[in-house]
């Protein structure tokens, strides 16, 4: 017979109201009674992708799970709830940050990883930061690893080498992808795949619209980028950067948005499309028959009158 006395070891740093630990006693779900534990740890909010990677369970079982609190009265869901933002990450204390530190060897490599790209160690401001992109996000390592390096390989590209984000910047990148949603290195690689494809197409635009040399305002690359967006690649872009200079003697943004844009109405994307089924490029081509054809009425009225001298 076993006749030790255990207890808890260190010293107890969490509060579960009575009436929780009742209802999970009675429950008798040990999933449920994990997931609580968890969530209580890290503040109250439930995060399925860090909840999935510290229990080592899949998204669907922690969902499953939370269900089963949920219907236990145990917590209640908030529907929509908007991630944080920037500023509002949890604070972490130097003595948190230590100990998640040594005990996460998942964390260990990225914040290796992360000094390697920047070329430097961390400030304590930074690595808290860092710290609060995986813990608050729930993004795995792997994901964080390669958007710190899609966020330096946009630096290089836009500066040339030397120059590196800063963490702030990767911050704000690292919400953005919260925001869509990005949070499996599949989704990660797709996206920066699909950001690399528009970056090449987008300076092939820049090389039709003749804007080299230097940067674009932050409302012309909206209006590059929404083209872009809607499937526009540079061949048609160049043809209506070519009916703006016509019509107005220089690159009108606006007015070259309204041709584009009607375009995309009528479905037309490259610039056969547009060149059947425009009604402007159909006047265009019109007035260009009838200007060849003028000519050779007034060549064979010339010889007719050539003719009439002749018998003169």
């Amino acid at each position: 017979m076993d006749d030790k006395i255990y207890r808890l070891a260190g010293a107890a740093s969490l509060s579960v109201p009575a009436a929780d630990a009742d209802a999970l006693l009675a429950l008798g779900d040990g999933e449920c009674a994990l997931l609580y534990l968890h969530v209580l740890r890290v503040g109250g909010t439930l995060t399925p992708a860090l909840a999935a990677r510290e229990l080592g369970r899949t998204e669907e079982e922690i969902l499953a799970a939370a269900k089963r609190l949920e219907r236990a009265g145990l917590w209640s869901a908030e529907a929509d709830r908007p991630l944080p933002g920037p500023e509002e990450l949890p604070e972490y204390s130097p003595g948190e940050i230590v100990r998640r530190t040594r005990e996460d060897r998942a964390f260990q490599g990225l914040l290796t990883e992360t000094q390697r790209v920047l070329g430097h160690s961390l400030s304590g401001a930074d690595l808290k930061t860092l710290f609060g992109i995986y813990d608050r996000l729930g993004m795995p390592p792997e994901v964080v690893m390669l958007l710190i390096n899609h966020c330096a390989a946009a630096l290089r590209r836009r500066y040339g080498e030397g120059r590196l984000p800063s963490m702030r910047a990767i911050e704000k990148e690292a919400f953005r992808w919260a925001d869509r949603e990005i949070l499996t290195l599949e989704q990660a690689e797709e996206y920066v795949a699909a950001l690399d494809r528009m970056e090449r197409e987008s300076e092939r635009v820049r090389q039709a619209l003749q804007l080299t040399g230097r940067e674009l305002t932050p409302t012309e690359r909206k209006y590059l980028e929404s083209w872009l967006a809607m499937g526009f690649g540079a061949d048609a872009l160049a043809l209506a950067y070519d009916r703006t200079v016509v019509s107005t003697g220089k690159l009108s943004w606006a007015y070259m948005n309204k041709i584009v844009q009607s375009w995309y109405e009528k479905q037309l994307f490259t610039p056969e499309d547009i060149e059947k089924g425009d009604a402007r490029g159909q006047n265009r081509r019109n007035g260009a028959r009838s200007a060849s054809a003028a000519p050779a009425r007034g060549d064979d009225t010339d010889r007719l009158e050539q003719l009439l001298n002749i018998k003169r």
